[in-house]
């Protein structure tokens, strides 16, 4: 496996705090994809918790402009987990779809694959930056066109359920669903428009537990315990 696709809950980087990131946890993560680095994978990051502000309309704030809030928080987390990256010994580089002066670089094909042979960690911030997109899309969408070989979900729940296993017990757990299933089923891997995205592009997408200890390296190195969505 030489470039993944990984995509960051904010709830799971929460950790135990359950609300904005936990340090230790993100620097967790962030040795885990240095372990990966230095085994040559090129690792391309999106994070989520944007969704504070994106898709909330009311009678005083626009949807289109909830939504642009929600992208500008997704750099914020973006610029936080890279600080964090950095720390301990990795570059990065955070790339999004619209200009923001010094903080980020805006995104092309190009840019990212240069970033990506020079052994950087690339941040994709930012969504599409278009509104009635979320990250899921975002993601999705940015691994088909640097030709990632899988997204890697990691959540807060560590796999596809076919219902809520934090309201019902007795949720059973795929281990391998189709991307078809998900879409019929509305199994909320990702949203429906990042899921029709997969489907298209042949796109798969592995589901996991963050907090589970090592879970992304695990992952990676073929010790998987989640969900593979395959297409």
């Amino acid at each position: 496996m030489k470039r993944i696709m990984l995509k960051l809950s904010g709830e799971a980087l929460a950790g135990p705090k359950k609300t904005g990131f936990d340090e230790e946890t993100v620097k967790r993560v962030a040795l885990q994809v240095r372990e990966l680095t230095e085994a040559g994978i090129q690792v391309g990051i999106v994070i989520g918790g944007g969704n504070f502000w994106r898709g909330r309309s009311s009678e005083n704030i626009d949807r289109t402009k909830a939504d642009q809030i929600g992208m500008l928080a997704t750099i914020m987390n973006c610029i936080y987990v890279s600080e964090i990256f950095r720390s301990v010994g990795m570059r990065t580089n955070i790339l999004t779809p619209f200009e923001c002066g010094s903080f980020t670089k805006l995104f092309s094909k190009d840019r990212a694959n240069k970033y990506f042979e020079k052994g950087m960690v690339v941040f994709f911030a930012g969504g599409t930056g278009h509104p009635y997109f979320s990250t899921d899309t975002g993601v999705l969408l940015r691994a088909v066109e640097v030709e990632a070989e899988v997204v890697l979900l990691a959540k807060a729940v560590d796999g596809v359920y076919d219902d809520d296993p934090g309201t019902n017990p007795n949720a059973k757990k795929y281990e391998t669903v189709t991307i078809d299933e998900v879409i019929a089923k509305n199994l909320q891997v990702v949203d429906m428009t990042a899921s029709i995205l997969a489907r298209d592009n042949k796109m798969p997408m592995w589901v996991f537990g963050l907090n589970e200890e090592n879970s992304i390296v695990n992952t990676v190195k073929g010790n998987f315990t989640g969900t593979k969505v395959i297409v």
